[in-house]
């Protein structure tokens, strides 16, 4: 990864703002994945500047994310995700580090296929005495703060793009690191992660065109579970094993391409 080239690229980009951004929330929408190497990013920054603007704040156009996920003792959420079961649960504390601010978040994958996310404004911990979050977590997910603990520590960095003509946000993550509750971390400097975020999954994107035209396409992929899956010793595995061998196919390439 070679961040003065990605901060090269997204300097050609019109900017937006957190204002702006209200307009595409998407809190109810689809989501599009795809898994590649961070070394491709300014490449494909490069391509979308006439189509996107990117969201800056304070001069700023990548910022730095911080989340702790929660899940059951039994492990809940993980086990729904790995299954592929829909009408399931990711619930999070996530820090946006430029703002300061700290939100706890529900997001619900339902039975056809859509994305819904709720949050609320609240301190970045697990607190099972805060009545708000517990209020918040009865209301849309089917646990209590009081069954859930930290699972999983994650941390990135964002790059948000919105479409200049259509209602979409792309972001893409990259410079990823993952921590256990125990404290075992892991840094994954070679991977990227893009997601398109839209109202409809066959609306136009220019980015889903560009990253189809050059070789990459989507894939299905939790940050929660593979960071789980590489630092903790996790059940069901073998039903993730797709993912694991495409990030060291990623790491092999990216060590190819950059010596490091």
């Amino acid at each position: 990864m070679n961040l003065p080239d990605i901060n090269i690229a997204l300097s050609l980009f019109a900017t937006t703002g957190l204002n702006e951004m209200d307009e595409v929330k998407l809190m109810n929408r689809c989501e599009t994945k795809y898994v590649f190497s961070s070394e491709k990013i300014s490449g494909i920054l490069s391509l979308l500047v006439a189509k996107y603007r990117v969201l800056e704040i304070d001069k700023v156009r990548s910022f730095r994310y911080h989340t702790t996920y929660l899940d059951t003792t039994d492990l809940l959420f993980y086990m729904q995700q790995v299954r592929g079961k829909l009408d399931r649960f990711k619930i999070r504390y996530r820090l946006y580090e430029s703002t300061r601010k700290s939100f706890l978040e529900i997001k619900k994958k339902t039975n056809k296929n859509r994305t819904i996310k709720w949050r609320i404004e609240t301190s970045s911990n697990t607190n099972s005495s805060d009545e708000s979050a517990n209020s918040f977590i009865k209301e849309y997910s089917p646990c209590r703060l009081t069954d859930l603990q930290p699972a999983l520590i994650n941390g990135f960095s964002r790059i948000t793009l919105v479409g200049k003509e259509f209602r979409e946000r792309i972001t893409i993550d990259y410079d990823l690191s993952f921590t256990s509750p125990e404290g075992k971390n892991l840094a994954f400097p070679f991977l990227a992660i893009a997601e398109i975020k839209r109202e409809k999954n066959n609306s136009y994107s220019p980015f889903g065109i560009i990253m189809r035209q050059i070789g990459i396409h989507p894939n299905n992929f939790s940050k929660y579970c593979i960071g789980s899956v590489l630092v903790r010793d996790m059940p069901r595995q073998n039903l993730l094993k797709r993912n694991i061998l495409q990030i060291k196919k990623i790491e092999n390439e990216y060590i190819k391409s950059t010596g490091s």
